[in-house]
């Protein structure tokens, strides 16, 4: 006869989920990244419906349409790898500020209203990955493993409490 095993403890639904929050972390840096690429290539390289949907590509060296596309497509590649994250996901956010300030502001005071919905949000977004890092599986984990720090110990983020 075996003796009864003892009650396994459950844990909450929250701690959980943030046990897999480094991992939820890179999913949404990947898909934030590549979404951020394609709006490069395709004003870059008239793919996926070009510049604007029209098809065709930003003039080479036009300001500040062409140098957008660059920090698009290169800061978008980045993100999504890991690589310099928090450097790329910064001036990435820089642009969108820039582009949803001078050139959808003046055509009204909401986003709804002046179209800078998108720019708005991947500022936000890529703010927000400026503050959070990279989470787990990226690059940036492995170039701090050959610098001899811990993978997770790169990534870690500090944890933040209230006090009165």
């Amino acid at each position: 006869m075996t003796p009864p095993s003892a009650p396994v403890p459950r844990t909450s639904l929250a701690a959980r989920l943030t046990e897999y929050r480094p991992y939820a972390l890179a999913a949404f840096r990947f898909v934030t990244g590549l979404l951020f690429a394609c709006h490069g290539a395709a004003s870059l390289f008239g793919v996926l419906g070009g510049a604007g949907g029209t098809g065709a590509t930003v003039q080479t060296g036009a300001w500040p349409g062409w140098y957008a596309a660059v920090i698009q497509l290169v800061g978008g590649v980045l993100v999504a790898l890991g690589l310099f994250t928090r450097t790329a996901a910064f001036v990435a956010a820089g642009s969108m500020a820039y582009a949803y300030f001078v050139v959808h502001q003046p055509e009204g005071l909401w986003p709804m209203q002046n179209g800078g919905e998108l720019s708005a949000l991947f500022c936000w977004t890529l703010l927000l990955l400026v503050f959070t890092g990279p989470g787990a599986l990226a690059a940036d984990g492995l170039l701090a493993a050959r610098r001899g720090q811990d993978a997770a110990t790169a990534r870690e983020e500090p944890q933040v409490t209230a006090t009165a």
